[in-house]
This record gives structure tokens, C-alpha cells and sequence, in this order.
């Protein structure tokens, strides 16, 4: 009988939605994996898979071995900067003394999967480069199913050395994984160009099943028309099914792209490009949160442009 194939432990700090499907993939490929998150629910969750949980980030970096591989799956550039250097910011758990970088070791890896400014991973990566730890730079897109099936896509920047040294787990978690180039920044910069057009599809998908209840059409049947005819795509088929049935549970929180689609409009002014479409799509996922949805699945914007005019009245007096 062959021996099993030894594989390197994989930590992730972050397993929430995606990085819990992330974390869950690669146990059910055999690789032995730590995690650490904010959340002892999710930890809790994680151990019966066969993760080892540690308390703090730096607890799981000081058991990270040689040349490993550490996955930050948190959501903003501020928790970034919280778990790895123990910077506190609005909505960081402020980590402090317990944050890991300080116990990284030279040659080991950082793979950044949250959607973020391309100048903060480039930043954060220049300052990890300081003392010999390299950068993956690589947003993930296709939800928590494709998280945990591995059909979600990567979008991966960083030197070809470096990359290559982590390709097998690259192509575990993800089928395809997108090479864009050696510069670390070019991920965040393709995801942004990427949701930035998912949250105009979605903005789109919405106002005009809107358009169509109020035209008295049966949302389910032009729903079906739409997916098989030139107005589909893929956000608007995923989202708006699950609208129409009411299901606003959050795969996806409204919160999501507005921080994206904000973070594309910026990433725009700063390449000194100015489109017509995307800063209006900002401006809705903005508005949808000013009305309480920002803990809805963002499939809760058809729910939204249902009730625009009346919220635009209302808004006026």
C-alpha cells in the first residue's frame, strides 16, 4: 500500500464565511490546518473537522512551520493590519501584543484573500518583505459553496518563486486560480474591476425585477427569461432567485460591496478614470445600508429599489 502523501500545515486567521469553506476544503483534501477568529463559534465549529484552534494570532504563528503558508481570510484592510501587527482600529478586535508578524519567520508566506485597497496590500506586504517574509497577493470570488466545493476563483499576484512554492494549495482551494503577474497589488486591483461589476449586475438585476413587479410580471418566470436570454448574470441569477423567495439570510452581507464598490471608485479616481455607472452603484449599496438592510444579504436589494420611491419621498419631506 502507498504511504499518504505528507502535506505542510495551512493557518488561516479568519473563517467566516469563506474562510471557513476555505478551511473545510483542504481538511477533507488532507491537509492539516490551524485556524484562529474572533468568533468561538466558529472555532468550535472548526475542531470537529479536524482543525487545531489556536487563541491568538500569535499562538498560531509561533507553530507555523518553515516556509508555511498563513491565509488571512478577515474582511477589511483595518483587520488586516490588527491581526498581523496589533494596530486597533474601528472594528478590530485590537489584538495588540498577541498579533502574529512579530513571530513570523523568515521565508515564510502570507496569502491576502480579503477584497482591499491594492496601496494597503502592497503597504502591508512591503512591510512583512522587512523581515524576509514573502506575499501572495490573492482576493477569492464565487461565495462560501465554492469556497468549500473548490470551484471558487483566485486571483493571484506575487513573485513566480514564491507562488510556485504554494501552487498545490493554491490549486486545492481554487480551480481556476488566475495568474496575473508578479506585482503584488494586481489581485486587489483585478477583484475590484470585478465587483465593481457585480455590484452594478446587482444593482441592475434588482431595479428592473423591480420594474417588473410593478408592471404586475410574475418575478419568477421573468427571472427565467432573464437567465436565458442577453440581461443574465451570474449575481443576478444567484441573488434575485433567492429574493424572490424571501431568503435574505446573509451568504453575502449588504456591507460587502458597498465597502467594495466604494474601495473600486476610489482605486478609480486614484488611476484618474471616471466612469458613469460605478459611482452610482456605490451610491445605492450606500443608500440600501442608510435604510437598514446592512445586515442583509445583498439580495436584499431588490427589497430596496421595491420600496426606492417611497423611501425617496420620505427622504424628501
Amino acid at each position: 500500500m502507498q504511504a499518504p502523501v505528507s502535506r505542510p500545515l495551512v493557518s488561516f486567521i479568519g473563517i467566516g464565511n469563506m474562510g471557513f469553506g476555505m478551511m473545510a476544503r483542504l481538511l477533507e483534501q488532507g491537509w492539516p490546518v490551524q485556524v484562529c477568529d474572533i468568533d468561538s463559534q466558529r472555532c468550535a465549529d472548526a475542531a470537529p473537522l479536524g482543525a487545531t484552534v489556536r487563541a491568538t494570532p500569535r499562538e498560531l504563528a509561533r507553530a507555523m512551520p518553515a516556509g508555511g503558508l498563513l491565509v488571512v481570510a478577515v474582511v477589511t484592510a483595518d483587520q488586516c493590519r490588527d491581526v498581523l501587527w496589533g494596530e486597533p482600529a474601528e472594528g478590530t478586535h485590537g489584538w495588540g501584543a498577541d498579533a502574529a508578524a512579530a513571530h513570523l519567520q523568515p521565508g515564510q508566506t502570507v496569502m491576502w484573500c480579503p477584497t482591499i485597497a491594492p496601496d494597503d496590500v502592497e503597504s502591508m506586504a512591503q512591510r512583512l518583505h522587512a523581515q524576509g517574509v514573502h506575499s501572495i497577493d490573492a482576493p477569492m470570488s464565487g461565495g462560501p459553496a465554492r469556497a468549500r466545493n473548490g470551484s471558487m476563483s483566485l486571483m493571484v499576484a506575487g513573485p513566480d518563486t514564491v507562488v510556485q512554492a504554494h501552487s498545490e494549495v493554491l490549486n486545492a482551494l481554487a480551480n481556476p486560480v488566475f495568474r496575473l503577474g508578479e506585482r503584488v497589488g494586481d489581485g486587489a486591483r483585478t477583484k475590484l474591476v470585478n465587483n465593481l461589476l457585480a455590484g452594478i449586475n446587482l444593482v441592475g438585476a434588482a431595479e428592473v425585477l423591480a420594474l417588473a413587479d410593478a408592471m404586475g410580471l410574475d418575478l419568477p418566470r421573468t427571472l427565467d427569461v432573464i437567465d436565458r436570454s442577453s440581461g443574465q448574470s451570474w449575481i443576478a441569477t444567484d441573488r434575485m432567485r433567492r429574493a424572490i423567495d424571501g431568503d435574505l439570510a446573509p451568504r453575502a452581507h449588504m456591507t460587502l460591496l458597498t465597502k467594495d464598490t466604494r474601495l473600486a471608485n476610489e482605486a478609480a479616481a486614484a488611476a484618474g478614470f471616471s466612469g458613469p455607472l460605478g459611482a452610482r452603484a456605490a451610491a445605492v449599496f450606500h443608500a440600501a445600508c442608510d435604510h437598514g438592510l446592512s445586515e442583509l444579504d445583498d439580495g436584499a436589494m431588490l427589497m430596496f429599489l421595491q420600496q426606492y420611491s417611497s423611501w425617496q419621498r420620505s427622504s424628501v419631506k
